[in-house]
């Protein structure tokens, strides 16, 4: 016994040892509209100006980098490094003002920025060349494995000639000489093809000149090469680093059927003048600060009414259907592209705090794998919409914050979502074998998202434990700008889908549920365990006209919510009522006297408001206390 209570003793000295070290070694960086990359960033004084450095910068446990109150940004957090446990990195704010803004959309208000097609059909322009040619003409080459091939120069370029394709791509490599990137800049590549038998190929990749050859390419879905006959094809690269040693390298293994010869000529790379550059699908365009959303078709010919768009993944434009130019109809176009306004997979310790993250066109947080992490105080708005697969698979996305396969012990509170194309909270995966576990939603507020809260976790083997989704105020699923433009308009609160996972302790209470256009709760192939394993209890659902559950095979009204609970078990302690907001149209959601919420909630530990105030005597149902 002495022996374990010196162990244990010496385990907290060390911890606690260890927590000091990182918290007096952590570092404060700002950033700022006005600042430079150039500057230290470790004052207000000198702060840095772009995402772009900050995320190229590993931080240390404990450092915390703010961005100033009353700025915009345009990208992306992609957090470089993951804190420790007891010494988050955060990710928040200084100054006073609003919160910082972080935008995922390109904006396309001039003029110039379109150009007349005929028909009504505007396109957006690709970038210009800002640069001299980067790339010298001498190839270099290599195979391995069992693939056969060699390379020849000739006057305009390279023919490689084939004779065992080899089993992975990187079996036969055609690649440049070495030339210098820099981090953030855009670049054209353009190269014509000739091949004497036809064949699919990956796109040529911009990537480290050397072991361990790591790609220096934002990631992007680009569809592969098809070569047949003569082809030119024009790519865009974004570099993610500054670095003296990058090189183009054409994979060519597993592709190249055996007898093909296959040419490659006019060859050129060239850096471009990247700000307004449309190089991932456009999900959403909003018009005139919010007061529209265009509407995105899938082919080119579908365009015929105002405002339609459709975005083309060769040449990555936007054309929009409009009867003058759209930068002269419209004061404000916003084009949302498809990509995570925080991007943290394989992050863990991590805190967003006051922060602002609107237009983007995936999630607004996203990324697989994840831990420890918390998201406090944020605002989303107008998030997802992007075609999530690419070339023919045209499936839409976009959640406000999602937990992918692995996660455990986040939290997210006293944030606000709205428009969002899918569900503002989710935590979800496909397997195989996730866990997802110490999960709290709570005093969110949520209006006009397909879903409030989305949840599934796949297959048998997977779990799900101890999540909560508490005290968050939940109006007008499916009351969005995505409805009307999805295949499958749903409109729900809860969107429980198949879940065979093996599931325990997923809790829902002390919430409201105001409005759907189809149904409060969605819950459908679930297994009995499954279905014991969720409690809800102790909310408020309001739903005037039509279904407000829908369990299994069973419809429910309001007017049948008591046999629903009956049948079920479920929200024995739940109400159906008029919460009675402030002003809900201008999205006031706080209580007034005399509504039924008030001290119609289960006691938890959750002892603060979204307002940040106290709750004090009987718990309210929702994401306010009453004040009087």
């Amino acid at each position: 016994m002495p022996l374990q209570r010196s162990t244990a003793l010496l385990s907290i000295t060390i911890a606690l040892a260890s927590l000091f070290t990182a918290q007096s070694h952590a570092t404060v960086y700002y950033l700022a509209a006005s600042g430079s990359d150039e500057n230290p960033g470790t004052s207000p004084d000198a702060p840095w100006k772009t995402l772009s450095r900050a995320n190229t910068t590993v931080f240390l446990p404990g450092d915390r980098i703010l961005l100033r109150r009353g700025d915009t940004w345009r990208g992306q957090i992609i957090p470089a490094a993951s804190g420790a446990e007891g010494a988050p990195i955060l990710y928040g704010a200084y100054g006073e003002g609003e919160k910082p803004l972080i935008l995922g959309s390109v904006q396309k208000n001039r003029p110039e920025d379109w150009v007349d097609l005929g028909g009504n059909i505007w396109s957006t322009t690709n970038p210009a060349a800002t640069g001299s040619e980067v790339l010298t003409p001498a190839m270099r080459f290599h195979t391995e494995g069992q693939a056969r091939a060699q390379l020849t120069a000739n006057p305009r370029g390279f023919t490689v000639t084939c004779s065992s394709s080899g089993e992975a791509p990187s079996e036969i490599q055609a690649f440049t000489q070495r030339f210098p990137v820099n981090a953030g800049a855009l670049y054209k590549l353009v190269f014509a093809t000739k091949t004497t038998l036809p064949f699919d190929m990956p796109p040529p990749r911009l990537f480290k000149d050397g072991p361990p050859w790591s790609s220096y390419e934002e990631q992007r879905n680009v569809a592969p090469l098809h070569n047949e006959g003569e082809r030119r094809f024009e790519l865009y690269y974004r570099s993610t680093i500054a670095a003296p040693d990058a090189r183009i390298g054409f994979m060519l293994g597993q592709a190249m059927p055996p007898g093909a010869a296959f040419e490659v000529f006019d060859m050129s790379l060239v850096e471009c003048l990247g700000d307004g550059f449309l190089d991932r699908d456009v999900g959403n365009i909003i018009f005139d600060n919010e007061k529209s959303c265009g509407l995105k078709v899938w082919e080119k010919a579908d365009l015929d009414k105002q405002d339609e768009y459709w975005y083309d993944e060769d040449a990555r434009v936007v054309c929009v259907y409009s009867t003058a130019n759209p930068a002269v109809v419209h004061a404000n176009i916003e084009c949302a592209l498809r990509r995570h306004l925080i991007d943290q997979t394989n992050r863990s310790h991590l805190i967003y705090e006051n922060l602002t993250l609107k237009y983007g066109a995936a999630h607004g947080v996203g990324g697989a794998n994840t831990h420890h992490i918390t998201v406090r105080d944020c605002d989303f708005g107008y998030i997802g919409g992007g075609d999530q697969m690419g070339g023919d698979k045209t499936v839409r996305f976009g959640n406000g914050v999602e937990f992918w396969a692995n996660g455990h012990d986040c939290l997210v509170e006293r944030c606000r979502l709205w428009e969002i194309y899918d569900a503002a909270l989710t935590n979800q995966s496909s397997g195989p074998r996730t866990k997802h576990y110490n999960i709290v939603y709570r005093n969110n507020v949520i209006w006009n998202c397909e879903y409030s809260f989305e949840y599934w976790n796949r297959p048998e083997d997977s779990e799900t434990y101890d999540v909560v989704f508490e005290n968050n105020t939940c109006v007008n699923a499916g009351h969005g700008w995505g409805h009307a433009q999805r295949p499958d308009p749903n409109g729900r609160h809860l969107c429980f889908y198949s879940n065979p996972a093996q599931t325990r302790n997923l809790i829902v209470r002390n919430n409201i549920f105001y409005e759907s256009t189809t149904v409060g709760l969605y819950l459908r192939g679930w297994t009995d365990a499954g279905r014991a394993g969720l409690t809800l209890e102790n909310n408020c659902w309001y739903q005037e006209t039509g279904p407000l559950i829908l369990m299994e095979d069973t419809n429910y009204t309001m007017a049948q919510f008591a046999g629903y609970q009956t049948a079920t078990g479920k929200d024995a302690q739940s109400i159906t009522a008029n919460p009675l907001f402030r002003d809900l149209a201008a999205h006031d959601f706080r209580l007034t006297q005399g509504s039924p919420c008030i001290a119609a909630g289960k006691d938890t530990d959750v002892k603060t408001d979204f307002d940040g105030k106290p709750r004090e005597g009987k718990m309210n149902i929702g994401a306010f206390a009453f004040t009087p």
